[in-house]
């Protein structure tokens, strides 16, 4: 299994995890263009797409379904809640008909020779989903927490054992919490169980799950205004290396690139 962040933070997410036989996109959330071109520069292209999962609907995670679903039938699951806000939103262009596959909550799936399994997370949308993606044959995994306000003993429980991890590191909370440019609602909001994870948890939750198998820790979605990446790696690899668990690789995603390929 293989595994590229194209992209991560507030104004677009991207993943790419892949096989030799199948190629899967968690969330659309950066333009189509964009989603191209950083696929072409791992040498790869939307048409080998083998289809799209998304964890919620917000915009940033669905930002360039229309465009890429418009002219290509690519299959994109997603619970129905999450189908629906997306055709429900009145940016959502009219002519686009999605080839949904749609799924409940807490299932699972089959994308190629690949596993899906959901389960539900804390976040401020109509039914946001983590996964875990396993490939079978090989018995690799990785868990996938983009958005989440809290962790609760479900999400730690379905991420144990994991190969690898992408997990949100949104905020550093001082520099959220100084941050002038946003109310204290918007504060309130993104520091709630169902808004957006800081780095201190984040490095709670990776210390929780760390086990022998884990080899590597992506950092996602992180606040351009109220993170720093040093302060991101640094967190959860202090927590890491205080547990022992030095044989964890951290990366911190990039929302202007996509990071180095990793094979599991």
């Amino acid at each position: 299994m293989h595994i590229t962040i194209l992209g991560s933070g507030s104004a677009g997410n991207c993943s790419l995890i892949e096989t030799d036989s199948t190629r899967l996109l968690v969330d659309a959330g950066l333009s189509a263009r964009q989603i191209a071109h950083r696929l072409a520069l791992i040498n790869r292209n939307v048409d080998q797409v083998s289809g799209i999962i998304l964890t919620h609907e917000h915009s940033d995670h669905v930002r360039g379904l229309g465009v890429l679903c418009k002219s290509r039938p690519i299959p994109v699951y997603a619970n129905r809640l999450t189908a629906e806000a997306v055709a429900a939103d009145p940016e959502w262009p009219p002519a686009v008909r999605i080839s949904w596959r749609l799924f409940s909550t807490g299932s699972s799936f089959e994308v190629g020779d690949l596993l899906v399994e959901s389960f539900s997370v804390s976040h401020d949308a109509y039914d946001p989903v983590g996964y875990v993606i396993r490939q079978p044959g090989s018995g690799v995994s990785v868990g996938v927490l983009t958005d989440l306000g809290h962790v609760t003993k479900l999400v730690t429980e379905r991420v144990r054992q994991m190969d690898a991890l992408v997990i949100e590191a949104n905020h550093d909370l001082k520099l959220l919490q100084e941050d002038p440019a946003r109310p204290w609602a918007l504060k309130q909001r993104i520091m709630s169980r169902h808004g957006h994870l800081s780095n201190d948890a984040a490095a709670t939750l990776a210390g929780d799950v760390a086990c022998d198998r884990l080899r590597h820790v992506f950092l996602a979605h992180l606040s351009r205004d109220c993170n720093r990446p040093e302060l991101a790696e640094q967190a959860v690899s202090d927590k890491l290396r205080k547990i022992g668990a030095r044989h964890v690789a951290v990366a911190v995603s990039s929302q202007d690139k996509p990071t180095a390929t990793i094979t599991l």
